[in-house]
């Protein structure tokens, strides 16, 4: 075999199924707005990793090589933007009654996966542990994207109606702005972690 489908398999719901920074954005989203009202985001977190797998399936990776400063920069203001997500979810509350909120939508989700260092680390490592040398890139390219696809359509509503549910529990109480900000640590907390602690070279 030229890629290892099944052990890639393993591999991606581990990453996909534990915390981290998207996992993290849809706890809180789900805690924020509800499981349903937070379901178009969802979807676009799920396909927004494809808008990485693609490009590093038929040579990104190449380019970074060449422009290795450029990438360490992206890299950076990705975590930037997961913190600010973070710090977004710390000063919410939860009170789902309010008529004027606005739940964040597709687009949204869309760009959550290309700014999550967690998502590149994972994907690399998926085309250079998983994939035989002289593998046609678009086979190689369509396995890791279906691998990670129903790794997403399972594990990311899982994460987000747990949210849902932890908000039930805390609505109005005190614990509700405790929970608040321990998401938001969290997700500062995956992100230092891929970036500082081994992730991103996986």
């Amino acid at each position: 075999m030229t890629i290892a489908t099944t052990s890639f398999l393993i591999f991606a719901a581990s990453q996909v199924g534990t915390p981290g920074p998207a996992n993290m954005v849809l706890l809180g989203t789900g805690a924020r707005y509800g499981f349903r009202s937070a379901l178009p985001f969802v979807g676009g977190v799920i396909l927004g990793k494809q808008l990485i797998i693609w490009p590093v399936g038929f040579g990104l990776m190449q380019v970074a090589d060449q422009a290795p400063l450029v990438f360490e920069a992206l890299k950076y203001a990705s975590a930037a933007y997961i913190c600010w997500l973070a710090w977004k979810i710390a000063n919410l509350r939860l009170s789902r009654g309010q008529s004027d909120k606005q739940v964040p939508g597709f687009l949204a989700g869309l760009i959550v996966h290309p700014l999550n260092p967690k998502a590149w680390a994972m994907i690399i490592a998926g085309f250079t542990g998983f994939v035989a040398a002289g593998t046609p890139s678009f086979e190689a390219t369509l396995t890791i994207a279906l691998c990670l696809l129903i790794c997403q359509i399972v594990l990311h509503p899982i994460w987000t109606f747990a949210g849902d549910r932890i908000a039930h529990a805390v609505e109005g109480r005190p614990a509700e702005k405790y929970l608040m900000w321990t998401l938001a640590s969290l997700t500062v907390a995956s992100v230092l972690f891929v970036l500082f602690g081994g992730g991103t070279h996986s």
